[in-house]
């Protein structure tokens, strides 16, 4: 992966997709630096990493009236912890995607007469900011039960863990229904899948983030599955997975 310019950068707030609103997205993580600095130091600072943290940033054009717009979704949020996504790439399967569990932390709106109105805001990281792909993409709306493309993510070593973000963008039909899961398998083949994490089920726009519990997983595969009820439903939804 080269240099880039960024022109199709992707962000997913907890069940609203903001790319279409959004202008500038910037994500940090930083460790706290201790000062562990003693006699025997020999004349030298000592330093120890400390507590982790993490913030999202995005501004963009402001946008109300609908549960997908910026600001009907950033009150709603305002206060509550859920998942955020960011593609630098896009959106696609297998592009690179970083995720965390947020709190919507702040909103900003407004500025002065003849100016674009615009927004901005900021989720501050309640869990580890995470380094994946993209599982699922938004633009394919899926109607019946299925399962993903797998993604060669590797085995997850004792200790670390699966860590899996979804984004139900939109549901449509009669008292629709998801329930999705991420399977893991040998190969790319998934012929004999284990199901790693399930998701609350989900028939209403909104976010989930998960993760198992430390456990080694020799596994090397992982895909996102899903299972759909209801009279003609119809479901967007994103999705990323990433060991850390």
């Amino acid at each position: 992966m080269g240099k880039q310019v960024l022109t199709g950068v992707r962000l997913f707030a907890v069940g609203v997709d903001l790319t279409g609103q959004s202008n500038k997205v910037e994500l940090s993580s930083e460790v706290e630096e201790k000062d562990t600095t003693n006699y025997a130091s020999a004349g030298w600072k000592e330093i120890i990493g400390g507590l982790a943290s993490s913030e999202i940033t995005g501004e963009g054009q402001w946008e109300a009236g609908d549960p997908s717009k910026v600001d009907d979704a950033s009150w709603s949020q305002l206060g509550g912890i859920g998942p955020w996504t960011v593609g630098p790439l896009g959106a696609s399967v297998g592009d690179l995607a970083y995720f965390t569990n947020a709190l919507r932390a702040d909103y900003k709106l407004g500025d002065a007469v003849g100016e674009v109105a615009p927004w901005s805001g900021t989720a501050t990281g309640s869990w580890p900011v995470v380094r994946g792909q993209i599982a699922h993409p938004p633009g394919t709306a899926r109607t019946s039960t299925g399962t993903g493309t797998g993604l060669n993510l590797g085995a997850v070593a004792a200790g670390r863990r699966l860590h899996a973000a979804l984004h139900v963008l939109s549901a449509a039909g009669t008292t629709p229904s998801i329930t999705a899961r991420v399977e893991t398998d040998t190969s790319a083949a998934f012929a004999a899948p284990t199901t790693r994490l399930t998701f609350a089920v989900a028939n209403a726009p909104g976010g989930q983030i998960l993760r198992t519990a430390g456990t080694a997983i020799t596994d090397t595969w992982a895909r996102l599955a899903w299972t759909i009820s209801g009279t003609t439903p119809s479901f967007l939804f994103a999705a990323a997975l990433a060991i850390a």
